[in-house]
């Protein structure tokens, strides 16, 4: 059973492959507040609705001082035409392996049309300066979120 995080707790290190050839460490940006958003897949449409909005807010985001990064499953190279397709102004980070999205409790057993399978549940995490998790958002609904994240972005000093 894996444990699940929690407020205050501090957060698991990310440390993944990310677009355009570059790589991802939540180490790096230690003293800087990170958004850190886990969706399930590539260019469908939650997703797709989720990362336009999470990039066209990429300016508030750093006037509030928070680098924002989307991790799916999917491949480096998929984020690229995912980023390319809808001209996305933010991180994303290919967890392959499946390592980091285990660590924050967000691969789940999910259902769909009757079938049951593993996969990621859309949730977001705030991680403060201190890389301590300040917020958690859990089966986020898309609409709003984006805006919610950086209102709280903004709180945290």
């Amino acid at each position: 059973m894996v444990k699940t995080l929690a407020e205050g707790d501090p957060a698991p290190e990310i440390e993944l492959p990310a677009d355009g050839g570059a790589s991802f460490s939540l180490a790096a940006l230690k003293g800087r507040k990170v958004a850190v958003y886990f969706y399930p897949k590539d260019d469908t449409p939650g997703c797709t609705a989720e990362a336009i909005d999470f990039s066209a807010l990429r300016d508030a985001f750093a006037a509030a001082d928070t680098e924002v990064v989307g991790i799916s499953t999917d491949s480096a190279r998929s984020h690229d035409a995912f980023k390319n397709k809808h001209s996305l102004g933010l991180t994303l980070a290919a967890d392959e392996e499946k390592n980091v999205v285990q660590a924050y409790g967000v691969w789940s057993e999910k259902s769909m049309y009757g079938r049951t399978f593993m996969g990621v549940v859309r949730s977001t995490f705030l991680i403060d300066r201190q890389g301590r998790i300040a917020r958690i958002w859990r089966k986020v609904k898309v609409t709003g979120h984006a805006a919610e994240v950086l209102k709280a972005a903004r709180a945290l000093a």
